[in-house]
C-alpha cells in the first residue's frame, strides 16, 4: 500500500525558515563580539547568569561597547521570536496535512502551544535582560534565567514532538497470515 507524501513546501514556510536562519547568523555573530572570560558564552552566558553579582561582572567584562552590542542582540531577538515562532507552527501544520488522527491533532496542538510558549518566554526573558543590563538584580537576573530554561525545555519538547507526530504511522501495519 501506497503511502501519501507530503505536499510541497508553502512559499510561507519557506520564507519564514530562511529568515529565521539569515536572524539567527546575525545573532550568532553578534554574540562573538560578547565572548569575554567573564561571559565565555557571550549572550547565552548573561542569559543564564541568575545572580546579580553574575550579571555585574558579565556586564563590567564587556564595558559599554559589549553591553550595545547586547542590547543589540536582544532587540534583534525581539524579531527572530516572532519569526521563528511563525516559522516553527507554520512546520507543525504542515507535517499534520498527512496526519488526520485524533491522536496526531492532539499532539501537533501540544507541539504548537509548546512552540508559542517558548516564544513568549523567550519574549519574557529579552524584557528582563534589557531591563536587567543597566544594573542586574538577583531578581530579575533569576527569572530571566528561568525564562531562558523554559524557553529552551519548550522548543526541545516541540521539537520531539514533531518527531514523534512524523513516526506516528497512519495506518496499522498489516500482518502477513501464514
Amino acid at each position: 500500500m501506497h503511502e501519501p507524501t507530503l505536499p510541497a513546501v508553502p512559499r510561507s514556510l519557506k520564507v519564514t525558515a530562511l529568515t529565521s536562519l539569515a536572524l539567527l547568523f546575525g545573532l550568532l555573530v553578534i554574540n562573538q563580539l560578547l565572548l569575554s572570560p567573564e561571559a565565555p558564552k557571550g549572550m547565552f552566558s548573561l542569559q543564564l547568569a541568575a545572580t546579580a553579582a553574575r550579571g555585574h561582572a558579565i556586564i563590567a567584562g564587556w564595558g559599554p561597547e559589549g553591553t550595545f552590542w547586547a542590547q543589540v542582540s536582544l532587540w534583534l531577538d525581539y524579531v527572530l521570536v516572532g519569526v521563528y515562532t511563525l516559522c516553527l507552527v507554520q512546520l507543525t501544520n504542515y507535517l499534520l496535512q498527512d496526519r488526520p488522527g485524533i491522536r496526531e491533532r492532539k499532539i501537533g496542538h501540544w507541539v504548537r502551544a509548546l512552540f508559542i510558549g517558548a516564544g513568549l518566554s523567550d519574549v519574557a526573558e529579552n524584557t528582563l535582560l534589557l531591563n536587567n543590563l543597566p544594573s542586574p538584580t538577583d531578581g530579575l537576573s533569576l527569572a530571566a534565567t528561568v525564562c531562558a530554561l523554559v524557553k529552551f525545555t519548550g522548543l526541545l519538547l516541540g521539537a520531539a514532538g514533531l518527531i514523534i507526530l512524523r513516526a506516528a504511522r497512519r495506518h496499522p501495519p498489516h500482518h502477513e497470515q501464514h
